[in-house]
């Protein structure tokens, strides 16, 4: 697992270096999102407001708000309007104001309107029926027939009252007081009754004028929805760039590499990154040409070029490293096989330079294995096996399974040199040359593949 922290320039890598993939992905995403616009359908909301006047507690609207959603209500809308599965449709929420905002949603405008208004309708019904209120002919008559029984009674209580014993006894007076006080209260009652506005009886809740027809989809809209598709997965393609970089197990360290073939690191050299690499030939099976189009078969997560020293400070490095490898070779018999990763291109460009330095002396011969299946050519008359990488291309793994195939071939590992990139010169400095064409080996390169 790597360590380094992942910064903003990484980032930057993975979009110049993977642009082509991203741009695939992201094309992808959005004819999902298009995809699953055309599988659900457009949906329209508008809303109506109910007014309650009066004051009204918190838990008091939000009550109201449970109500114009209860069963009882849907129940009627949807009775009303010939429809089913009302109740995920409709909404209500209490707002600023004692003001109850009933939503609907359907796939029109115009049927969303009808839906919210009608909603709100029946709620407002509802209530004033919890409230006692109806439009029944018989209770909207009750106060004048209560008005004609208090009049009825009061004339009955004067009748009353005259037909009493009209003797001064204490009895006879206090019945007529008590009738007299009974007459008074029956016409008290009558007066405020007559005081009552009718209105007053029925629910304080007003519907604050018909719903509006809304003008657009509701969200996700199917732009947001094309949108939202084309970054979700250009965001998974690099949080999936950085996770495989974070979880990567090739070795980047020159120690590692050496510790993992069991060898003798001979020394790093620099190769020129801004040369361009040999480009593979057009064919190929639909894959490798699929890989190549979108940029996979170059590695993003290569760090940035350092400055190079120029031409003289690459020959120095490479001439020190035929040095150390000389130390380690018998003067009589100076002959190599240098392995090389297939694929590794920065491996295979030092590995050339380094059989030109080297003239005939040590005499070098390339072949290039498969890292995954390593086959190696078997012993002739080399002196062992020189192994040139760049570093971050190979786990553990695959290094000890090169190394296994060294030994299975009869060849010794005598020593390891690992590549690096940096940014070529274009111009010539004091006393150095300009970075010029390297001069080819003798000889072609060995392809090897296969398992051991």
């Amino acid at each position: 697992m790597s360590d380094d922290t992942i910064r903003l320039a990484t980032i930057g890598r993975v979009i110049q270096r993977r642009w082509r993939l991203l741009t695939v992905l992201a094309v992808v995403g959005a004819l999902v999102g298009f995809g699953v616009s055309v599988v659900f359908p457009p949906r329209y909301t508008t809303s109506a407001s109910v007014l309650l006047s009066g004051q009204w507690e918190e838990r008091e609207l939000l009550t109201q708000s449970e109500i114009a959603t209860s069963s009882v209500v849907i129940d009627k809308v949807a009775a009303k309007l010939g429809e089913s599965g009302l109740r995920d449709r409709v909404g209500a929420k209490a707002t600023e104001g004692n003001i109850i905002s009933i939503s609907g949603t359907a796939d029109t405008p115009e049927g969303a309107q009808r839906l919210a208004d009608q909603v709100a309708d029946a709620y407002v019904a509802f209530a004033a029926r919890l409230a006692g209120d109806t439009t029944d002919s018989d209770v909207a008559t009750r106060p004048e027939a209560l008005k004609k029984l208090v009049a009825q009674t009061s004339r009955r209580i004067t009748e009353l009252a005259k037909a009493a014993d009209p003797g001064k006894s204490v009895e006879s007076v206090q019945g007529r007081t008590e009738l007299e006080k009974l007459r008074t209260s029956l016409q008290e009652a009558v007066e405020k009754l007559d005081e009552v506005d009718p209105s007053l009886n029925k629910a304080n809740m007003v519907v604050m004028g018909p719903a509006t027809r809304p003008a657009g989809e509701a969200p996700p809209t199917r732009l947001q929805l094309v949108v939202g598709g084309a970054l979700l997965f250009l965001l998974c393609t690099i949080i999936g760039h950085l996770a495989a970089a974070r979880m990567s197990r090739r070795l980047r360290a020159e120690q590692e590499i050496a510790a993992a073939l069991g060898a003798t690191l001979l020394g790093s050299v620099d190769v020129p990154g801004e040369r361009a690499a040999p480009q593979p030939p057009q064919g190929g099976s639909p894959r490798t040409r699929i890989r190549r189009f979108l940029g996979l078969d170059t590695r993003w997560d290569t760090p940035a070029l350092q400055a190079s020293g120029g031409e003289g400070s690459r020959r120095i490095r490479y001439r020190r490293v035929l040095a150390r490898l000389g130390d380690q070779l018998p003067v009589s018999h100076r002959k190599l096989l240098v392995i090389v990763p297939y694929g590794d291109d920065i491996a295979r460009r030092a590995a050339e330079r380094l059989a030109a330095e080297a003239g005939s002396d040590p005499q070098l011969r390339l072949a290039e294995v498969s890292a995954a299946r390593p086959l190696v050519p078997d012993h002739d008359s080399e002196s062992g096996a020189l192994v040139v990488l760049s570093a971050g291309s190979r786990t553990a793994g695959e290094l000890a399974g090169l190394a296994g195939a060294c030994t299975d071939a009869g060849h010794e590992v005598v020593g390891v040199v690992v590549a690096g990139t940096v940014r070529a010169r274009t111009a010539g400095t004091a006393g150095r040359t300009p970075d010029g064409p390297v001069p080819a080996m003798a000889g072609g390169i060995e392809s090897r593949g296969g398992s051991a």
